[in-house]
């Protein structure tokens, strides 16, 4: 299959182009109108897939439900908003309903299923700060021991490939220090971590940091914390939710301004109720929560943030017309960072001969016009 549009994203720029699909792979990438196209998007963005690295659900089901049907049903619909990879992400539970998160997600992985990829699992918690845990439920969270990971690791069929922690509670940084060395991002959040004990976790081999600005110590010129390390230590990961309303779109652009093209990764931290209609009844980690009008979760009764409803397409969006944010940083930081924070960039993050074809073609509104999972057509 030939697809064409006077606008392929690649190299770091729009240029007319063809993509040639075969075998869930781009073949070659060739000038516009130089074979017969058997798809003409004409103008619209084709761009690459984007990948999800922290998102707990949608369509009402959540990670932490174990329902293998409820998972293939999410994966099979999250096209809708572009996105081609991901990570379904667990929230603070007990250990009973954390082993059957992970050993649901690994089944549905060998089992087969339809539409975005499942690159691997986040777990996020249960071993975080009590102070910054945000909505994840307190009862649940876990003194970090590399046994207790290992038995998740087991249920999880080695599908572990992401783990927030706060590195100020992983004693010696044990915990670190074995993900690191086993295939395992271990990214820094929910954390009341000084700059001196970040660097430390970075030191033991931690990458990344979640949610930056949420979920940690604010940014002070005297204590620069988490936040602080993330902007002082410009080879570290730092995801970012993108929707205007867990930080505001100043904020947004300096951490980009920051971060630059290759460090900052937009996430949705989405929850069951996103692609939900309004209203309804929520719960995380056991907990109850409310949607509000600007599409924030909060737990139920107060004003703890506790996920988003936010679409990747429509943070895409969000980045480059409202927060000012140069549509290439913007792009790279829901395709090509994800991809080489998981080491998937071999295949994953660009239109180019020998990728796998994740392609998504949106409209001038960043609506999205079709998805392509690996050479399918979802839409």
């Amino acid at each position: 299959m030939i697809i064409q549009s006077r606008r392929v994203w690649n190299c770091g720029q729009f240029m007319a182009a063809q993509l040639e699909v075969a075998d869930g792979k781009i073949a070659g990438v060739y000038p516009w109108g130089e074979k017969p196209a058997d798809v003409d998007y004409g103008d619209k963005r084709v761009v690459p897939g984007f990948i999800d690295v922290h998102t707990h659900g949608a369509y009402g089901f959540d990670t932490n439900d174990a329902k293998s049907q409820g998972l293939r049903d999410w994966m099979k619909r999250i096209p809708e908003e572009g996105v081609t990879g991901i990570l379904p992400t667990t929230v603070t539970q007990m250990p009973d309903v954390l082993t059957a998160a992970v050993a649901n997600v690994a089944r549905v992985a060998e089992e087969g299923y339809e539409g975005a990829e499942i690159l691997g699992i986040h777990f996020e918690g249960p071993y975080l700060d009590m102070e910054y845990k945000g909505a994840q439920p307190p009862e649940a969270i876990a003194r970090a021991t590399v046994e207790q990971f290992c038995r998740y690791q087991e249920a999880a069929h080695g599908r572990i490939k992401y783990i927030t922690l706060a590195p100020e509670h992983d004693e010696g940084f044990a915990l670190t220090r074995y993900c690191s060395s086993h295939g395992v991002v271990v990214s820094m959040g929910h954390s009341s971590a000084s700059y001196e004990q970040a660097l430390m976790g970075i030191a033991n081999g931690a990458v990344s940091m979640t949610h930056v600005y949420n979920g940690m110590t604010p940014y002070h010129h005297r204590k620069p914390g988490l936040v602080g390390t993330a902007f002082r230590v410009r080879d570290i990961y730092g995801e970012i939710i993108c929707d205007g309303c867990h930080s505001h779109l100043a904020a947004v652009n300096n951490f980009f301004a920051i971060k630059g093209r290759d460090t900052a990764i937009m996430v949705s931290d989405s929850l069951r109720a996103k692609h939900c209609p309004p209203g309804g009844n929520y719960e995380l980690g056991g907990h109850p929560i409310e949607i509000g009008e600007d599409g924030l979760a909060r737990l139920a009764g107060t004003d703890t943030i506790a996920g988003s409803t936010l679409r990747m397409n429509q943070g895409l969006r969000i980045l480059a017309e409202e927060a000012l944010v140069p549509f290439d940083i913007a792009l790279n930081s829901c395709t090509l960072n994800p991809a080489r924070l998981l080491r998937v960039d071999d295949r994953k993050g660009k239109l180019a001969a020998g990728f796998d074809a994740d392609i998504v073609v949106l409209k001038d509104n960043y609506d999205v016009a079709q998805t392509y999972c690996r050479g399918i057509a979802m839409l």
